[in-house]
């Protein structure tokens, strides 16, 4: 079988040198397997994705030299295929909505926090601490028609019940070279957010979602994401979808080993190519001579 890859940006600001070294590594990937690399841009948030971000993102991918099949997938088309695997997962009983703002949450965090330490996810946030799985039916109902905005969560430890031996095939760099078979722990992440009232998906669900319909099989993409495969894998395995394999890359970072933001003008692929920097450059910059 032909092997898949996918680039999957989002038009949320300007590319980075970041950005360029994981579509060269996908690139790279597809042609020395003979396979096939996909553009897959990640718009979900309207309120920061603007079209002239896509507009560079394929300007810049195409100076570097970076081919890809067409056309390009845009989530905000594909909205009706995040609701029917959230639809999938609700009519399993593990999906419930919970109605406390950020603000709120992190009230409670604090309330929490004063008799101990609460618990945080892989990247640091604290896992959600609220107690909506106890609401009624009724008083859910009555909180969504009177129009209280709300976050959809998974029912963790529900979901972790109905799976057992999660895993992933990691042929990458995991945070301590891991390689092979990695033990999956999504309930390291606490009761995730899977869509918001006014968004049919998050970037979890989204990104299984996309990965399965588009065939993607080897997944390659940054460790900042090494972590969040659990919670992929355990979606993949509720929905039914195929298992790619994985292979997590190093970060470029800054001077000061910070992981490159796309507000820092000193690493933007538009600023290094307007100060005469050429595509076979940025390979240099980035390891890939």
């Amino acid at each position: 079988m032909q092997p898949v890859f996918r680039f999957a940006p989002s038009p949320n600001g300007l590319l980075h040198l970041g950005h360029a070294y994981s579509a060269l590594l996908n690139f790279d990937r597809a042609r020395e397997t003979g396979g096939r690399l996909l553009l897959r841009i990640e718009d979900i948030d309207a309120t920061r994705c603007r079209p002239e971000f896509e507009a560079a993102i394929y300007e810049d991918l195409a100076w570097l030299g970076i081919s890809w099949e067409t056309p390009v997938r845009r989530q905000s088309e594909h909205l009706a295929d995040y609701r029917a695997a959230l639809d999938k997962l609700t009519a399993l009983g593990l999906v419930y909505p919970a109605f406390e703002s950020r603000a709120e949450i992190a009230r409670l965090v604090a309330a929490r926090e004063a008799s101990g330490p609460w618990p945080r996810d892989p990247d640091g946030a604290p896992l959600y601490p609220g107690d909506a799985k106890s609401l009624s039916a009724d008083e859910r109902t009555r909180l969504i028609a009177s129009g209280v905005p709300y976050a959809l969560r998974l029912d963790m430890a529900a979901a972790r019940h109905r799976v057992a031996g999660l895993s992933w095939n990691e042929l990458g760099e995991g945070p301590g070279d891991e390689r092979d078979i990695v033990p999956a722990r999504p309930e390291a992440w606490g009761d995730v957010i899977l869509a918001r009232k006014e968004t049919p998906t998050s970037y979890h669900l989204s990104v299984v979602v996309d990965d399965a319909l588009q065939g993607v099989s080897e997944v390659v993409r940054g460790q900042d994401l090494f972590n969040a495969t659990s919670v992929h894998r355990l979606l993949q395995l509720l929905l039914g979808l195929p298992e790619p394999v994985y292979r997590h890359h190093g970060l470029i970072r800054d001077g000061e080993g910070r992981k490159l933001s796309k507000s820092d003008r000193s690493t933007g692929l538009r600023e290094l190519r307007a100060a005469g920097m050429t595509p076979a450059g940025i390979r240099q910059l980035v390891g890939l001579g």
